[in-house]
């Protein structure tokens, strides 16, 4: 696009590039236009001549380069005259080249090719790089939801087994150097094999995910975790919790669950689903790991299966 308010600069232009069937060629006359021309005919080189009525070739630099149609746009400055001053100022400007004119045809085109050519190939590394930006933060929020759906069990929704076991030994080594404790809760849903048998496993599988909800919406504190141990179990651990505070959320826990009254016809315990609960706490060592504290709740939720179900027992 040339942008020169004389009409024979604008003519020669036009015989020199009469042969390039490469370049479309777009004359502007008005620098007032100028801005609006290029956003509607979007060039890929502007040939701008220096010295014009109104606004001169200067100015109209600093419009091209503070508007974001036409913000890196090559642009040719034309002039009558080698002034190394004006020169240096219009590169200081965002020129892209500097020419008198009118130099020879053979340079002209030259020039135009180059620059035009240089622009499309920025365009399409620009439009190339944020192509890979939107496939980098798409594959971003892909892996996220991977992360997340490897760390939920599928049917409830809570924590699956692998991060129990993550989380266990990883708050079993913090616990050790903080010198603080660690407490477990394990849990299991009574005569569960019953229920299964007599409400089919679509109904076991309703139980199942009323039962986690209940336990993740009364454990409250966001550092701890309530997951699905395996089957019809599942376990609370609570960094930073003695025994007693451990004892107070097995308490809500088992409340919780009954005052649910899902029906459990077929149970010997009660008319509705019960939880029994093993509860174990320890102060860490670094000698030791999550397993001494698993067996010792896992123990516990056995004394309280055979003292009755529908309540926890505390491990030794």
């Amino acid at each position: 696009m040339l942008v020169d308010d004389q009409n024979i600069v604008a003519e020669a232009l036009r015989r020199m590039l009469a042969d390039e069937a490469e370049i479309d060629y777009h004359y502007v006359s008005d620098p007032a236009s100028a801005i609006d021309e290029a956003t509607k005919f979007k060039p890929t080189v502007i040939l701008q001549d220096l010295v014009m009525p109104d606004i001169d070739g200067l100015m109209l630099l600093k419009f091209y380069r503070s508007n974001p149609e036409t913000k890196v746009v090559p642009v040719i400055v034309l002039s009558t005259k080698e002034d190394p001053k004006i020169k240096s100022e219009a590169f200081a400007l965002g020129a892209s080249d500097y020419l008198v004119k009118f130099p020879d045809k053979i340079e002209v085109i030259a020039r135009i090719l180059a620059h035009s050519r240089s622009f499309l190939a920025q365009q399409q590394r620009d439009e190339a790089y944020q192509a890979l930006e939107v496939l980098k933060k798409e594959l971003e929020e892909k892996n996220t939801e991977l992360e997340r759906l490897s760390s939920q069990d599928g049917l409830t929704g809570i924590a699956n087994r692998r991060i129990f076991d993550e989380f266990s030994g990883k708050e079993w080594g913090r616990a050790a150097r903080d010198h603080a404790p660690l407490s477990l809760i394990l849990i299991d849903i009574d005569h569960f094999k019953t229920y299964n048998d007599n409400y089919g496993h679509q109904g076991g599988d309703d139980c199942l995910r009323q039962v986690a909800q209940k336990l993740a919406s009364t454990v409250r504190r966001p550092s701890d975790l309530v997951a699905r141990y395996g089957g019809e179990e599942f376990a609370v651990v609570m960094p930073g919790t003695d025994l007693e505070g451990a004892k107070r959320i097995a308490d809500a826990l088992c409340d919780g669950v009954a005052s649910m009254n899902l029906p459990h016809a077929h149970s010997s315990t009660a008319d509705h689903v019960t939880i029994s609960l093993g509860v174990a706490s320890a102060m860490p060592t670094t000698e030791g790991g999550p397993e001494q504290l698993i067996e010792k709740a896992d123990e516990a939720l056995y004394q309280a299966k055979k003292s009755g179900r529908n309540q926890f027992q505390v491990a030794d």
